[in-house]
Formats: C-alpha cells, structure tokens, sequence
C-alpha cells in the first residue's frame, strides 16, 4: 500500500529529531527577535505619525504604540538598520527553511486536533509557518525590487510581521524550555519527528547542520557587501544595486528611481523654467537655481540609505541648509519647524514627503545642488534635492518643486 504524508511510515529521514530541530529553532529565536526589532525601527524612521503622506498603513491603530520621533544621529543610523535587518533575514533563509522541513511531519499528523489545547497550538503552528514563509517572501522580493504581490509592499509586511511576531511568541513560550533541554542532552531522543523506520544515513546531523550555516554563510557573503563600504560591495550578488555603478564620475552611485522612470521631463527642469516655491508664515518666495547659489552653501558628507537594504558610501554633497530656507520665510528665530516636500514627479510613492523640526534644524540636512564637486545629475535629483542624516532614501526627495515649512 502507498503511504501518505500523514502516514508516519512516509517520513523516513534519519536526520529528523528533538535536537536538530532544537538547534534550528534557538538560532530562529534571536534571529527573528533581531528581524522584528528592526524592521519596527525601520518603520519608525519614516516618521508614520508626522504626516499622512509618510503613512504607508493608515489603519494601524495601537500597532504603532512605539513610534518616536526619528534622530539625525549617527547620521548612518538607518543605513545599519535596515543593512542588518535585510541581510540578516537573506542569512536566515536557509536556517528557516531547514526549520520547516525538520518539522513538516508535525503538519500531517492526524488526528488535526485531540484536544481544545492542541488545536489552538496546531492554529498557533500554520500561523508560525505561513506567516514565516509571507515575510521572507515579500521581503526577498522587495528586495529584488519584484513587486509581484497584490497591493503595496509596506502594509502587506508590516501587518504580517504582527500576526507572525504573534505566533512566533506563543510558539517561542511554548518550546523555548523543551528546546534547551533537548541541546543539553547528549544524544537525541526519541519523539514525533523521529523516523520509526529510518533510511540509512548519508550525512549526520551535524553534517547537515554545518550544511545549513555554510548556506548561510554564502548568502550572508553575497548580501552584506550592499550595505557596507569596502571589497565585500563587490561580492553583494543579490542586491540590484550591489554590483554595477550606474556610470562614472561624480554622480556615478547607486540610484532607485531614474528621472525617465519618475516621469520628469528635461524642459520643466531647465534653467528657465524650474522655480523652488518655498511657502511660509512670511509669505512665498520662488528662486531659481541661480538665485539659489547667491545664497550660503555647505557641505555634508551623508550616505543615502534605502529599504532594500543597499546603501552608498558617504558622498559630498553641497547645497543650502533647509534651516536657511526656513529662515527665509520667517522662521528665523525659534528654531525652523516641519517641512512638507513636493517633487516634480506625478505618479509614484513619496513624490511627497515630510520631515521633522529636528531633521530640518540639522545643520547637515540641505537642499543639494552638487554631489562630489559636481552639479547633481538627473536621475540624482537635478536640479535640486533633499539631503538628511540618518533618513530613509525615499525621504531624500529628488527633482524639488515645493516645500512649505510649519507645523505639521
């Protein structure tokens, strides 16, 4: 007769056992608790409570308890949360997915519940393992920049990072005891995930463990190197923006959205024809680049960061403090306020974007005109930008039209 998954009999690997399982599920439980943690600290970094522009899930309610207003400092503060928060959750694949098969017969066992107890923790279990499999996915492909699932990436993340994170704990209560005891033991016991009748060994279990880290450690090689300077940037294989500069020179750095993409055409950026309307308690004034470059340029050395977990190294850009613009529509005492952000772009997200009194009052955040010595190039912004430390990309907002400073 045939076995079926739900027969023991089918499931024959004599790698399967409390203890390789226990192993897998302890390197899971801090590297997803990291995961967590990071990913709401990214989230918060877009500064969600500030404006409903930067609000990429509206319907939160008390989820987001924890939002703070984001720091300027260190000024690479979202770049190394987000490097680790993506790079860490590629490292993890391998780990994740050896998790799920050493746990795969628990999924078929019948009967589906033999008690209230063990169908709340069967319930509790496929909410563990989809939800897993939901965030890796999506993540993996936000990564890739493959937008292949229904809706917008950051809800779909963010609510299911919540009802995971929720199973993940009961799970994690539940096993966390069993788990250690397992590892303390010398040689692996016996129980469900054992094999009754197992195939004869190819590899022992430590043998697939070590499998499993190099795995890891492959992914781990060729992801890093996007979100840190040095060799490594050349070896970042799965990151679209690891590999290839996107040209020589000054502008020659990584981009996320090139100026044909974003929709902006050549004549509405000229030196005729672009005007910056900065709108304030004093009124309106409108300059050109020309009239911007009469005014006090400085310099900041800033990388830009995004949620894809690449980054640039540090490039020197220059151009007029948002303070300064603040100033020149009164706020020139009192410290300057919030600023509401408007691009020539049309379609797309963050084709507006708000900033905080404390990202405006930075005297790094500037209104760039120049990168590394020379004027800005299209698909980086030209012919103005913004430029704040420790913010996501996304807010840095290219091809400026418009930026009206109050309390927001």
């Amino acid at each position: 007769m045939t076995r079926s998954p739900f027969s023991p009999g089918f499931w024959r690997s004599p790698l399967r056992g409390p203890r390789f399982t226990s192993v897998l599920g302890l390197v899971l439980l801090v590297g997803i608790t990291v995961l967590f943690l990071t990913g709401l600290v990214s989230y918060a970094a877009y500064n969600p409570d500030l404006s409903p522009v930067n609000d990429k899930t509206p319907d939160k309610g008390i989820l987001g308890f924890y939002l703070f207003s984001w720091p300027t400092n260190p000024h690479w503060l979202y770049r190394l949360n987000q490097g680790v928060h993506v790079t860490l959750g590629i490292t993890l694949i391998p780990v994740l997915l050896a998790k799920l098969w050493s746990v795969i017969p628990r999924l078929f066992a019948l009967p589906p519940a033999r008690s209230l107890a063990h169908a709340l923790k069967r319930i509790s279990l496929l909410l563990l393992v989809g939800g897993a499999l939901f965030e890796f996915v999506t993540g993996v492909f936000n990564v890739q920049l493959e937008y292949v699932f229904p809706g917008s990436f950051y809800p779909l993340h963010f609510y299911g990072a919540w009802v995971f994170s929720a199973a993940f704990v009961a799970h994690t209560i539940l096993k966390t005891p069993a788990a250690l005891r397992n590892i303390r033991r010398l040689r692996d016991g016996a129980n469900d995930l054992t094999a009754p009748q197992p195939d004869p060994p190819t590899v022992s279990r430590r043998g697939a463990l070590w499998f499993v880290g190099g795995g890891s450690l492959l992914l781990f090689a060729t992801t890093v190197g996007q979100s840190f300077d040095g060799p490594l940037r050349r070896t970042a294989l799965l990151a679209p923006h690891g590999w290839a500069e996107p040209g020589n020179g000054p502008n020659g750095f990584q981009i996320n959205k090139t100026a044909a993409y974003a929709g902006i055409d050549a004549a509405e950026t000229s030196e005729d024809a672009w005007r910056l309307v900065v709108v304030g308690r004093a009124g309106t004034v409108r300059l050109s680049r020309a009239e911007l470059l009469q005014l006090p340029l400085h310099s900041s050395a800033l990388p830009i960061a995004c949620v894809e977990g690449w980054s640039t190294s540090d490039q020197w850009w220059r151009g007029v403090r948002l303070r300064d613009l603040a100033a020149l529509v009164g706020y020139d005492d009192g410290g300057p306020p919030d600023v509401f952000v408007e691009s020539l772009q049309r379609h797309g997200a963050f084709r507006r974007a708000a900033l905080r009194a404390n990202q405006v009052a930075d005297p790094r955040s500037l209104l760039a005109l120049f990168v590394n010595g020379e004027a800005l190039s299209p698909d980086h912004g030209h012919p103005a930008r913004i430029i704040v430390p420790a913010a996501p990309g996304v807010l840095n907002t290219k091809w400026v039209a418009r930026m009206t400073f109050g309390d927001l």
